[in-house]
């Protein structure tokens, strides 16, 4: 099993598009980077964000998660991916994201808190990845 933690993906859209997001509907996104925060603590662990770069390159098509779908669309790509293993900060990195006063995707991967989205953007990359670097220090 691996370490559980949270992790932050980097998403680009390359080009504006339409995408069925499961029980969300259809959403629409720019051009651009997007920056998920994510968990991992049940079985498995971080092993999930093996799950979405398999899902992102088309090796996986079981959609279960609100990011599986951003992920599997033709329209986007995972860039990058930031992992903290053994912390229990995704409604962190996503108040973090908020705060950089990028757009936001109603909803999106906050079913189980109180967060109003943990998908943010579009933002340029370097913003996000400044995010990433102050929350994992």
């Amino acid at each position: 099993m691996a370490d559980p933690g949270s992790y932050l993906l980097v998403i680009e859209s390359e080009r504006p598009t339409g995408i069925e997001i499961g029980a969300l509907g259809e959403r629409a996104f720019d051009a651009g980077h997007y920056a998920y925060a994510g968990s991992a603590f049940g079985p498995g662990g971080l092993s999930r964000v093996d799950r979405h770069r398999r899902i992102a390159a088309g090796d996986h098509d079981v959609r279960h998660w609100h990011v599986d779908y951003l992920l599997g669309s033709a329209a986007t790509r995972l860039v990058t991916v930031e992992t903290f293993p053994d912390r229990d900060i995704e409604c962190e990195l996503a108040t973090a994201l908020g705060e950089t006063g990028c757009g936001r995707v109603d909803a999106f991967g906050a079913s189980d808190c109180d967060c109003p989205s943990h998908l943010w953007g579009p933002t340029g990359r370097s913003t996000l990845r400044d995010v990433a670097a102050s929350l994992g220090e």
